[in-house]
């Protein structure tokens, strides 16, 4: 086998070889053992010529090559600026990951306020000006609870102040039973007292006056030119709840209603409806409109309970106008006495007609009713827009008019319609 297949084997020629390579001469015993005698004839086989052993040849060492490193990539300034930064932000996010942990399992952890954004401070609600946050805050201060006390007990309402000097309107029916001075609380909690200066039980309306000045006074606005749907805010006590806001909207205007409890005084209402929430204890505070101007005096709920112990709010309430009702707070300031506007006609309760009216059963002399041409029998289907059902509704509509107003009257005569325009005139209450 040639070498190049088997470099690493020992080729072997003759006898044994010694580590040096120099012959080994044979032995007497190997001369006569018949173990040579057949190799005496191989003519490959010398038996006294030296064992050789053959080395192959020492190839040249390898050469070493020399490691060479892998180009380097130039780095941008760029990148190092880069680097750095994310270096510096986890370095200084693990520092206050472990001084944060420190300090808990030290107890030295600085108490944090709750409710605080990114900026640290507490947040701030913004408004718009015209919000009803910032009507309430307008007309609260302006708002007061009444406390009468009478043989019956204790009764609580509301009222709102209308001078500086003190004048504040509330309804008759809170003051009902008044001995001596009512007490008045103000938004603040203040007290003081208040006496009454005159009322009108059958609209509803009283003016007290408190023992103070300086006080801040509403603003009135024009229950003439409001429509349904305009939003509104009702504020007073309900159940003794002060400063309470209640929002709602106009449900509908010159409602005509007429209450009687059987004992007290006939009270009669073109109400301003609304389904702000109004309860015992609201009667006599402001209905507001969004300007924070006062529309309305909250006066009467309708309501699905069988006494005023179980009557409660359910999105009808009604309040008085307050053009109404600032005609007759004038008239008691002035002369402690009240004006009522009238048409100069009676009407037969008993009528009712499924189709509406109200019939009339007589005419005052001179009065508006005949000036203008209506005579006794005619129906009257409505006044100044307003439908009538009820003798009752022709006064509650009549009395929201000031005197001079003049009104349109749709009546029939037999089977004739007809129109004619009255002019209203007042009286003494």
């Amino acid at each position: 086998m040639p070498p190049s297949e088997h470099a690493d084997e020992l080729a072997w020629s003759g006898n044994h070889a010694n580590g040096n390579g120099n012959a080994a001469h044979a032995t007497s015993a190997n001369a006569a053992s018949p173990w040579w005698t057949d190799a005496r004839a191989d003519p490959w086989r010398d038996p006294t010529a030296p064992a050789a052993v053959i080395v192959p040849a020492r190839g040249p060492d390898p050469v070493a090559v020399p490691e060479v490193d892998p180009p380097k990539r130039r780095v941008s300034l760029g990148h190092v600026l880069v680097i750095s930064l994310l270096a510096a932000l986890l370095a200084g996010g693990l520092g206050g990951a472990l001084g944060y942990l420190a300090a808990v399992k030290s107890g030295l952890r600085e108490a944090v306020p709750l409710g605080t954004g990114a900026s640290g401070t507490p947040g701030v609600a913004q408004r718009a000006p015209g919000s009803l946050a910032a009507v309430a805050k307008k007309v609260l201060p302006s708002v007061v609870t009444v406390r009468v006390d009478s043989p019956l007990g204790t009764a609580i309402g509301s009222g709102f102040i209308v001078s500086s000097d003190g004048y504040m309107i509330t309804n008759d029916h809170v003051i009902d039973g008044l001995n001596g001075n009512a007490t008045i609380t103000f938004n603040d909690s203040t007290t003081a007292a208040a006496k009454l200066v005159g009322t009108d039980p059958e609209s509803d309306v009283a003016v007290l006056k408190i023992a103070k000045t300086g006080l801040p006074a509403v603003t009135f606005g024009d229950s003439d030119a409001i429509a349904v749907g305009d939003p509104v805010l009702a504020i007073g006590a309900p159940l003794d709840l002060q400063n309470s806001v209640t929002a709602g909207i106009i449900s509908s205007l010159r409602r005509p209603l007429e209450i009687s409890d059987g004992t007290g005084p006939t009270r009669y209402y073109a109400a301003i409806q609304t389904d702000a929430a109004i309860n015992h204890g609201n009667s006599g505070g402001p209905l507001v409109d969004a300007a924070g101007q006062v529309i309305g005096v909250d006066a009467v709920i309708k309501s699905i309970g069988s006494s005023d112990e179980d009557a409660g709010n359910i999105g009808l309430a009604f309040a008085i106008p307050i053009n109404q009702a600032k005609r007759i707070a004038e008239s008691l300031i002035a002369t402690g006495k009240v004006q009522r506007t009238v048409i100069g006609a009676t009407l037969q309760a008993s009528y009712h007609n499924p189709n509406g009216g109200v019939r009339i059963s007589g005419v005052a002399t001179g009065g508006p009713a005949q000036k203008a041409g209506l005579k006794s029998d005619d129906v009257i289907l409505s006044i100044g827009g307003t439908p009538l059902d009820a003798a009752g509704d022709l006064t509650a509509v009549v009395r929201e008019y000031a005197p001079g107003t003049v009104v349109p009257v749709i009546f029939l005569r037999g089977t004739g319609r007809h129109t004619v325009q009255v002019k209203l005139v007042a009286t003494d209450g």
